[in-house]
């Protein structure tokens, strides 16, 4: 048995407001379908989650996702999915745009029925176009919903649901989108290692998507990495595809590719402390992206490029030269996109002559945020998920995530119950 395991494909994305990138997503997505999944002649596609990245999707985007699954059913190849963060329904629909890819007969979405907080399963029923498990030759595999902060109270749950309908000699796979303690990326907290590897009763490979970075467990829970870049901070991070090899005595030997088409991405940092004057910050500046800077090559994707200004500065922020420094580096890379972020503070403001790095940065930034939340009552009870919500807002924030995501986020976390994430 040979499969393909993608997540994250966040078909939709648009990086900086840039025109081009929501066909970055689909080349990416349709690269890893010919070479990994046509080209390994594998017997079924599995994406964890996050297919889409809004619930709203455009009418081009859903023409990217029709033409893939195409391709997909043409050459006899199943796909079966789950329902990421960023694939769920809205509030007021029974639907996503996930089910409606079942109903039209393109995936297959996997879903337990949830009742008084107990999952249960039943087998895929290509009638109704709805099943919480489906059998492909040696595998049954299971889906999952997306659990957000509350995924360590859900693993027993799916641990006791799963058990009731394990078929004997088959190879077990369950579609989990979550973050794992330890290798998350995201501020919202992680479901657990010790309580993910309880799913090793009954369960032989776990297919997971959220993190958009590669990792693996035991060879046996694996994340492949989102295949595009959705936030440039992302971009040293290794993403891709696994594809899994299964033996008949269920020996598992997964391979992660990330050679397919994808934009390139470039981050250069600049220290303004030691500079006297504006123009000397821009010569410094472009001398560093002609030392350093990727140059677009013909035939392959542009790059995007993101300069950082940090330090004391000495002069009016007003004063710095940044539409030169973007023009000019643009003129020198061939880029498609240059970024600059001033992240510097006037000398005046400088209360200290120690420089912060980013940890200690952070971990002041926390602990001052920690001490005026718990000052209020409202928020005592529940002070670190509001803390946690604050943080993570921030970030999203400052890395152009959508304003629906950062509500969506804000409301998982800050009012999650303490149960959902302890445990």
């Amino acid at each position: 048995m040979k499969f393909l395991h993608i997540a994250d494909v966040h078909l939709g994305c648009t990086r900086y407001q840039l025109v081009e990138s929501p066909r970055d997503f689909y080349d990416a997505w349709v690269d890893v379908l010919e070479r990994y999944a046509v080209g390994e002649k594998v017997d079924f596609v599995l994406i964890a989650g996050d297919f889409f990245h809004k619930k709203a999707v455009p009418p081009e985007t859903m023409n990217y996702a029709v033409d893939g699954l195409t391709m997909m059913r043409d050459a006899g190849i199943p796909v079966i999915a789950i329902e990421g963060n960023h694939d769920q329904k809205h509030t007021d629909s029974e639907f996503s745009w996930l089910r409606s890819l079942a109903k039209w007969g393109l995936l297959t979405l996997l879903e337990p029925l949830s009742q008084n907080g107990t999952f249960s399963y039943w087998p895929w029923d290509e009638a109704k176009k709805a099943g919480g498990y489906i059998d492909i030759g040696q595998a049954r595999i299971f889906g999952s919903d997306w659990y957000g902060a509350s995924g360590n109270w859900a693993i027993p749950r799916l641990i006791e649901a799963i058990s009731a309908d394990r078929r004997e000699g088959a190879f077990h796979i369950l579609l989990l989108h979550t973050d794992v303690e330890g290798h998350q990326t995201h501020p919202i907290p992680a479901l657990s290692q010790d309580a993910l590897k309880q799913l090793k009763s009954v369960v032989d490979y776990v297919a997971l998507g959220h993190t958009h970075k590669h990792y693996e467990i035991d060879n046996w829970a694996f994340n492949p990495g989102s295949i595009e870049i959705t936030n440039i901070a992302e971009f040293r991070e290794t993403r891709g595809a696994f594809v899994v090899e299964v033996d008949d005595k269920g020996n598992v030997a997964a391979r992660h590719f990330d050679e397919y088409h994808a934009r390139p991405f470039q981050r250069l940092s600049f220290d303004v402390s030691n500079s006297a004057d504006p123009k000397e910050v821009t010569a410094g500046v472009l001398e560093r992206v002609q030392l350093e800077c990727r140059i677009a090559e013909p035939g392959h994707p542009k790059p995007i490029v993101e300069i950082t200004l940090r330090g004391r500065l000495g002069f009016p922020n007003s004063t710095l030269e940044l539409q030169k420094v973007r023009d000019e580096a643009m003129t020198m890379t061939d880029a498609l996109h240059v970024r600059i972020k001033n992240q510097t503070i006037p000398a005046e403001y400088i209360e200290t002559s120690v420089e912060l790095d980013d940890s200690a940065r952070d971990l002041l930034e926390r602990r001052v945020i920690d001490d005026l939340v718990i000052r209020d009552d409202r928020f005592k009870a529940r002070h670190e998920n509001v803390s946690n919500a604050i943080v993570g807002a921030k970030r999203m924030a400052l890395g152009d995530e959508p304003a629906e995501k950062i509500a969506d986020f804000i409301a998982q976390t800050a009012l999650a119950r303490p149960e959902q994430i302890g445990g």
